[in-house]
């Protein structure tokens, strides 16, 4: 069998009823063979796509978190590397014995049926979507301190940005995975660098800056302050900023089908991958706070390892040493824009979206037309929000928002595929699982409790509760298009094959 081709034996005939009212169609070889995707992925790579995925978010958007004090940041942070451990554990589990490239839909899909897996599919293309939105935004305002342009120039820095790593991953996987390699060691380097620089430049005072705000939000110019200003409270209000430190970890299972040996790199690559984003989130959470301007000045940055640098080494050089930190932006970007051509992709490959977004280039062999897609997308929810509140609104509101957005997505992804693990683990036990989660079922439903935690303090936030509830709108009009149109399209793709035989006819990765 061809890679990202299912086997035509298992196909239902034109209009065949399945269970919960969906209806399969039949297709031929072409259909699969104008969707192929080429195998290149290893271990190496699958790591560097989930590092350099999240990396980004140890550059900007954790510290704006920061604003309800540096105590409920850091117990946010705590919370949150629980729920990651609990999920990419569960994802390990699941990845290798559902190697397909739908990912956490493909879960669902599989333990609890069509509906659950377009509804997880749905929460993953918002998180996949917006979160690129985000990246973006922090690059332009990091460009915007490099070069010194006016905020009105910053859509300008979005549009480039997605035409020339859209680009790249258009070009073909090989050199996609090769840039994401290159990048995310780059993006690694520049924080280690940055961790030395502040622990050996005489300048860390965490009592002075870190506890630096007070209980009514006012920075205390000498510091000294409580380490929960905000009470419990501040702790669940941090959450989502703390889910940035991590945010995309869960990307990889849709490399499996570009990953030479999904069964055997995959929990490898996704286990070494979040061990290496917590040691790197703590050390960010604490170093960069712990020097000028602390938590007060960094609650309100765009660019918060850049005043980092700006305290260590002064502007001028400062400036330079930004340029490098753009890199760990544009790794996040590079590899999340990977990450929804690839979620996209499946969906459409299956019939849950429109199938035309899932043709591969001719010769390149990459979702070209997903890829295009979401990048419209997500720069026209960006283009929307800057031109409701304003160019000068800033990075706690604009980033902030799309932040919260992309979070909430994630948030109800999350919660479904804790569920879809402990239902695999109860309706399909003798499924052959390459690797077994050491927290099993207690991990996932961790991870469930506080993902609904986390978006429920959501949904109460004042600041972010029109974009939440933006969230909640488009989730609202994609399952009124499934209820009425899609659910009557659906083609027997290799997540679906899988799920429609129990894991009888499984997926070949050859």
């Amino acid at each position: 069998m061809s890679v990202g081709q299912g086997s035509t034996g298992a196909q239902a005939p034109a209009g065949t009823q399945a269970s919960a009212g969906i209806t399969y169609t039949t297709v031929d070889e072409s259909y699969f063979e104008a969707r192929r995707l080429k195998r290149y992925a290893r271990v190496w790579s699958l790591w560097a796509l989930g590092v350099g995925a999240v990396i980004s978010g140890h550059y900007s958007g954790w510290n704006l978190g920061l604003g309800q004090g540096f105590g409920s940041m850091f117990f946010a942070t705590i919370i949150i590397a629980i729920m990651y451990l609990g999920l990419t554990f569960s994802l390990a589990e699941m990845s290798p014995a559902l190697p397909h490239t739908g990912g956490a839909y493909s879960f669902a899909r599989t333990s609890m049926g069509p509906w659950a897996g377009y509804i997880t599919g749905i929460a993953e293309n918002i998180e996949f979507v917006l979160t690129p939105a985000v990246i973006v935004f922090f690059i332009g305002s990091y460009l915007s301190a490099i070069f010194g342009t006016s905020p009105e120039f910053q859509p300008i820095y979005w549009m480039l940005s997605y035409a020339l790593f859209v680009g790249l991953n258009i070009v073909g996987v090989e050199l996609s995975f090769k840039v994401t390699v290159t990048v995310t060691l780059l993006a690694l380097a520049v924080l280690v660098a940055f961790y030395l620089s502040v622990l050996f430049s005489g300048q860390l005072d965490f009592s002075r800056w870190a506890l630096n705000l007070g209980a009514d939000g006012a920075e205390l110019p000498n510091g000294n302050g409580p380490f929960l200003p905000n009470g419990i409270g501040g702790i669940f209000a941090a959450l989502p900023f703390a889910v940035w430190l991590f945010l995309a970890i869960e990307q990889l299972p849709l490399a499996a089908e570009e990953s030479h040996d999904p069964q055997r790199d995959m929990p490898k690559g996704i286990i070494a991958g979040i061990l290496t984003l917590i040691v790197s989130a703590f050390l960010v959470t604490f170093l960069n706070t712990s020097i000028a301007p602390g938590a007060a000045g960094l609650a309100k940055s765009g660019e918060p390892l850049l005043d980092g640098f700006r305290t260590l080494f002064g502007t001028d050089i400062a400036k330079i040493l930004a340029t490098l930190a753009v890199i760990g932006l544009i790794a996040s970007f590079h590899t999340i824009i990977f990450a929804f051509g690839r979620q996209i992709y499946s969906l459409s490959r299956a019939g849950y979206f429109p199938s035309f977004l899932s043709v591969t280039h001719g010769s390149r062999k990459t979702p070209h037309v997903a890829l295009i897609a979401g990048a419209l997308i997500g720069l026209l929810v960006m283009l929307i929000i800057w031109f409701s509140v304003g160019a000068e609104a800033g990075a706690n509101v604009i980033g902030g928002t799309l932040l919260n957005m992309a979070v909430a997505g994630a948030m109800l992804a999350y919660f479904m595929q804790g569920m879809s693990y402990i239902t695999l683990k109860r309706k399909f036990p003798n499924i052959h699982r390459p690797y077994n989660s050491p927290f099993g079922i207690v991990g996932a439903a961790v991870c469930m409790i506080i993902a609904a935690i986390t978006l429920y303090f959501q949904f109460t936030d004042p600041v972010f509760q029109k974009g939440v509830l933006g969230v909640a709108i488009y989730y609202a009009v994609m399952m009124a298009y499934f209820l009425i149109h899609g659910r009557h399209k659906l083609i027997l793709s290799p997540e679906e094959e899988f799920a429609m035989t129990k894991g009888e006819n499984d997926y070949k990765t050859h």
